[in-house]
C-alpha cells in the first residue's frame, strides 16, 4: 500500500501560468492598493504558489495619478534617497514625487512590498504604472482586477 497518497506540487518557470491583469488605482488608498499588487505579482493568489519562484502576475496599474492617501501623509511623509556623495541626503513628500512622476509612488509602494533579493528584483519588472487611462498592453488581454 502506498502510505503517501498526495504529492506536493513545486511551481518551476517552465510550469508556471502567467497572466496579464489590469487594476484601476482611481480613489484607491495608496498601502492598501499596494499590498493586493504585491500578492498578485508574488503569486500569493494561485493554489499552486511557490516562495522561490516568480509564478505571479504581470500588474498594469492605470489611474496612478488619482490615489489616495490618508490623513497628512501628502506633506508629512518623507522619501529619502542618497546621492552617494557627503552631505547627499535628498528629501522628498509625496507631494513633490507626484508633481515630477505619479506613478512612482505607486512603484515605491510596492517595491517595498516585495522581497529584498534577487527574486524581488526580477518580481518587480511585472509591473507597470501609468498616469493616465491609457496603456500600450492592450495586446495582452489583461483582465480587469476588483480591489476588495
Amino acid at each position: 500500500m502506498d502510505s503517501l497518497s498526495y504529492k506536493t506540487k513545486s511551481a518551476s518557470a517552465a510550469t508556471v501560468q502567467k497572466e496579464w491583469v489590469v487594476v484601476d488605482a482611481e480613489s484607491a488608498v495608496l498601502g492598501r492598493l499596494a499590498s493586493e499588487i504585491a500578492k498578485v505579482i508574488r503569486g500569493k493568489h494561485k493554489p499552486g504558489y511557490t516562495p522561490h519562484v516568480d509564478c505571479g502576475d504581470n500588474v498594469i496599474v492605470i489611474n496612478a495619478d488619482k490615489i489616495k492617501l490618508t490623513g497628512k501623509k501628502w506633506t508629512d511623509k518623507e522619501y529619502i534617497s542618497h546621492t552617494g556623495y557627503p552631505g547627499g541626503q535628498r528629501f522628498q513628500t509625496p507631494r513633490e514625487a507626484a508633481k515630477i512622476n505619479p506613478g512612482l509612488i505607486v512603484e515605491r509602494a510596492v517595491k517595498g512590498m516585495l522581497p529584498k533579493n534577487r527574486l524581488g528584483r526580477k518580481l518587480y519588472t511585472n509591473l507597470y504604472v501609468y498616469s493616465g487611462n491609457e496603456h500600450p498592453h492592450a495586446a495582452q488581454n489583461p483582465t480587469p482586477l476588483k480591489l476588495s
